[in-house]
């Protein structure tokens, strides 16, 4: 049988719990281990860039889903396409990310604009002229989507 590292071994030199290890075994981002005679697992060192990797990519937004799809596509490098690789889909999750953040901002100065107005009551503000909270335009939207 091959040296390995065990459960503990991997988890510790990822950064990660043993049950983090086992749930991703599960769900098949990490491949089954060979066993020991008896019964320990036994992970190939590559186990623990794999690990890294997966926590990597969720830091930078990924789910688990998508980083199953990644891997999927990282280990089929063959007759692969262009637009199913890493570059084409962190471009998509930059784009994402974009997005939030220009949402973030938005909401940000709107506080913002609360905070400075004084706002304290929200029905009492809903009905104010100069409240900075987008009260009518929200009903409006609410109503476009309905129709």
């Amino acid at each position: 049988m091959s040296p390995g590292l065990r459960s503990g071994q991997v988890a510790e030199a990822a950064g990660v719990n043993r049950q983090t290890l086992r749930y991703y075994e599960r769900r098949g981002l990490v491949a089954e281990p060979d066993r020991t005679l008896g019964g320990h697992r036994l992970y190939p060192p590559e186990t623990v860039t794999v690990l890294r990797v997966i926590k990597t990519a969720q830091r930078l937004g990924f789910s688990l889903d998508e980083v199953a799809d990644l891997l999927s596509v990282g280990a089929h490098r063959h007759g692969r396409r262009p637009e199913s690789g890493l570059r084409a889909r962190a471009q998509d999750k930059l784009a994402e990310v974009e997005q939030k953040i220009a949402d973030l901002s938005v909401i940000r100065d709107t506080l913002r604009e609360a905070v400075a107005a004084g706002c304290d009551d929200l029905v009492a503000c809903a009905d104010s002229p100069c409240c900075p909270l987008p009260f009518v335009e929200l009903t409006k939207e609410a109503d476009r989507v309905e129709d």
